[in-house]
């Protein structure tokens, strides 16, 4: 058991607002951590006070630039490892390279499982993440994950609040996603049937599910470059959708997206802060999910149940 004196929160520079919401959430300060680079870009981390058998909870996203972060991350861990912290939690609001997580094709590597090993042999103790692209990453690790969804936030900062008919699945890999928060919110679902025929471009096939004279939810767990949201939108209200907008839990946008989104027929976006957005568009509405992960590090800190946020 660890007390309240000892637990402490750390933040590598990813997403710093959102550690200090959590932060906030749990009326505390972030804890004092030196993070710096060298002029060949090498990072450089020291703890400049005495962490010995603390709970330690390092926040950081691996998104955009993901090598960067994720580097950073461990170095991190590895400090906090070498300070003789009690236990460390690696709080990973977005875990990149979710989305190579099986060898779809010869001779590739399964990344997903090689950053998973990376943060196990650095020296954290625990995970901490939420919406991750696939269920079976959490095996990935041989330490204990924690794996927190958005939806909470989602339904009660902003679906509860708004006037729609339709779940729409972006595709069939998606169905339990949307499935289980269409069921909390009492709507059917819809699923667009699409092929990929390359990273980051895909074609709509089908649409499974009446959309005509529907106003359509969008639910993904990532939105990235943009261009499937897009031609989902299209092919929804080609098809007489009324309306369209797009829920996604980690707004990668990568190459420009959100100018594209901007454009788009999409008339909102909803995305949580996991990731920081330096950039802001009109369409976009961001939700905070520090209150979850506030919850989940009080709760982990006590030994206390995390499944029972989401029942």
């Amino acid at each position: 058991m660890y007390n309240d004196t000892q637990l402490k929160i750390f933040s590598g520079l990813s997403n710093r607002v959102l550690a200090e919401h959590i932060a906030k959430y749990l009326n505390m300060e972030l804890t004092d951590m030196e993070i710096r680079r060298f002029s060949d870009s090498e990072t450089f981390v020291q703890i400049p006070n005495f962490i010995r058998g603390s709970d330690c909870f390092v926040i950081q996203s691996t998104s955009t630039p993901a090598n960067e972060n994720i580097m950073e991350l461990l170095i991190m861990i590895d400090a906090l490892k070498r300070a003789s912290a009690g236990r460390i939690t690696a709080v990973i609001p977005y875990y990149g390279y979710a989305r190579q997580d099986r060898k779809d094709k010869p001779r590739v590597p399964i990344t997903s499982k090689l950053v998973a090993n990376l943060i196990t042999e650095a020296g954290a103790n625990r995970v901490l993440t939420m919406d991750l692209h696939v269920d079976q990453i959490q095996g990935f690790f041989d330490i204990p994950l924690d794996h927190l969804y958005a939806a909470p936030i989602f339904i009660n900062e902003y679906l509860k609040k708004q006037d729609y008919d339709l779940f729409v699945s972006p595709d069939v890999g998606g169905v339990a996603r949307t499935r289980a928060i269409a069921q909390r919110m009492g709507k059917d679902i819809a699923i667009i049937d699409k092929r990929r025929y390359a990273a980051n471009k895909s074609v709509v096939m089908n649409i499974i599910g009446k959309v005509k004279n529907k106003r359509l939810m969008i639910f993904d767990d990532i939105l990235d470059t943009g261009g499937t949201a897009i031609n989902a939108a299209k092919a929804l209200l080609a098809n007489g959708a009324i309306d369209v907008k797009y829920l996604s839990v980690h707004g990668v946008f990568s190459n420009k997206a959100l100018e594209r989104l901007e454009r788009s027929p999409i008339s909102e976006i909803v995305v949580s802060n996991t990731i920081f957005q330096r950039e802001q568009i009109k369409k976009l509405k961001i939700l905070d999910v520090a209150p979850i992960f506030g919850e989940a590090i009080s709760r982990i800190h006590s030994n206390e149940s995390i499944s029972s946020l989401f029942i």
